[in-house]
């Protein structure tokens, strides 16, 4: 649905989004090109409207401007009609992400750990995860599963530094059930210890992680028992009240669960071919290893949501102007 700003600002706000024929799954276009007024207070003005709509926002403003309430901002059409097609692909899991994100932004962040898990346990019993598993290849295109008696995680304290090490080369450091334990266990080991200062996590091979493993996905028998799996045995749990302490390390892909869990670290470096991605609503889901709350936390909502509505590849320069890294290294 297309809406001009002039309408939105003589009374449609007055109403209730669902009383004006506003449907679940689609996406409100609010147009600001040609209005006369104050876009920043009008925002302001219809926050709470905003918030209550049922479906993803997007302002269309003549210049790049990132209006409060809205769920994402853009300054052409072609990108509002293209955000608009993602939501029309997987209308559910877009519009949860959105839900979420609007209460996860002010919430601290272990509620909106639990925010982010009870959504993502709803997608997963959603028709559109369930067309993504149907439609996923025999052979996943990811790298195989090579055996190894190496434990998937490793750990090495030099004095007052502990450097953890995802090592699984292999695979590039896909996080499968075995890793995701161990890497819970590793974060709450330096929770615990006070004579870690700083906590280095790197990732072995070419890759820091290509994230979650393609295989574990559809495993939980439904939603319910991974919520209760994530609220228990989440690293991201171990990294929301502590990460300040942690230098996550990132080179070579960066995907889904490796970029929400670097996220939380209170600093993030890269090298410069490092590329960022959050692919999960092409999956009907989303973020489920804590980026709902980290990656919004470092970038904002709005940028938080164009990023996991599109799915698209960040490169580290651009991880560095948005805050999502902190520094490129050699």
């Amino acid at each position: 649905m297309k809406i001009d700003a002039t309408g939105l600002a003589t009374g449609f706000a007055a109403y209730d989004p669902l009383s004006l024929g506003i449907e679940p799954g689609e996406a409100v276009l609010v147009d600001f090109n040609g209005f006369d007024g104050d876009a920043i207070s009008l925002a302001a003005m219809v926050e709470d409207w905003l918030l209550r709509l049922p479906c993803p926002s997007i302002a269309l403003m003549p210049v790049p401007t990132r209006l409060r309430g809205f769920d994402l901002c853009v300054s052409t059409l072609e990108e509002a009609e293209r955000l608009t097609a993602i939501v029309e692909a997987n209308p559910v899991a877009s519009t949860i992400l959105m839900q979420a994100l609007r209460i996860i932004e002010i919430v601290p962040p272990q509620r909106g750990l639990v925010i982010e898990s009870l959504a993502f346990a709803t997608l997963q019993q959603g028709d559109e995860f369930k067309r993504w598993l149907r439609a996923r290849p025999a052979t996943p295109c990811q790298p195989h599963p090579v055996a190894t008696d190496a434990p998937p995680v490793l750990t090495e304290r030099r004095g007052r530094e502990l450097t953890i090490t995802l090592n699984r080369p292999e695979n590039r450091n896909a996080i499968d059930t075995e890793m995701r334990d161990a890497l819970f266990d590793a974060f709450s080991l330096a929770a615990m210890e006070q004579e870690s200062e700083r906590v280095h996590v790197r990732g072995a091979g070419d890759s820091f992680s290509i994230g979650g493993a393609l295989g574990d996905f559809g495993k939980v028998d439904n939603g319910a028992s991974g919520h209760v799996i994530r609220t228990t045995r989440l690293p991201a749990r171990m990294l929301a009240d502590h990460g300040q302490r942690y230098h996550f390390h990132l080179k070579g892909a960066c995907v889904g669960a490796g970029v929400e869990i670097a996220a939380f670290g209170g600093f993030v470096s890269a090298t410069p071919t490092t590329f960022l991605r959050l692919p999960e609503i092409s999956m009907g889901l989303i973020p489920g290893a804590g980026g709902c709350v980290s990656v919004t936390r470092r970038i904002g909502r709005q940028a938080a949501a164009w990023m996991m509505l599109t799915g698209a590849r960040i490169s580290a320069r651009t991880a560095l102007k948005w805050g999502l890294i902190d520094a490129i290294e050699a």
